[in-house]
């Protein structure tokens, strides 16, 4: 571990401290809003009326997408809480192990997928969009050697994954 010198400034803990993630914890939190009221009224409704392997692919991506919504959500209260004094950098680590930011995946050629609604699509599109923002966050914030060595990769989720499988199988 190296030591910082005194005048030096933690980049990532100013941005989990900014407007850039207020911004972000607003984004994120009205998103999940948003799928909740969703998923309980016009997709509930809309889900009825899809052709059966849709329905299927719907039930399992609206299951996914809340998921990755509720893991989101959570690693925003945590940084919320560190940024508001409530909890230290230990309890938030502690926490933190049992969010989970790295499933990026969705299968956009998967068969349905075209016959899913595009208000559905369009929530999975923007929670990815999103997720995507937050685990960059959480490399910057608590993993910055990790950081370092990937590249960001906002359009392409499947790339990123590839990336990350490169990654593990390559440190031998």
């Amino acid at each position: 571990m190296t030591e910082t010198s005194p005048n030096t400034v933690n980049l990532a803990d100013r941005m989990a401290n900014s407007a850039q993630f207020k911004t972000l914890y607003t984004e994120g939190m009205a998103l999940v809003e948003e799928t909740a009221n969703y998923l309980d009224g016009p997709g509930r409704t809309a889900s009825k009326a899809l052709p059966r392997l849709a329905a299927v692919l719907y039930a399992a991506e609206s299951m996914r997408l809340t998921t990755r919504l509720m893991q989101m959500a959570s690693w925003l209260l945590l940084q919320r809480a560190v940024n508001n004094g409530e909890m230290n950098r230990d309890q938030v680590m502690a926490e933190k192990s049992k969010v989970r930011l790295d499933s990026f995946n969705c299968d956009r050629s998967a068969p349905g997928w075209a016959d899913l609604p595009e208000a559905f699509r369009d929530l999975v599109e923007r929670s990815l969009r999103i997720q995507n923002r937050v685990a960059i966050l959480d490399r910057e914030i608590y993993r910055p050697d990790e950081a370092k060595s990937l590249k960001p990769d906002n359009e392409n989720s499947v790339q990123a994954q590839q990336h990350l499988l490169q990654t593990v199988f390559t440190k031998r």
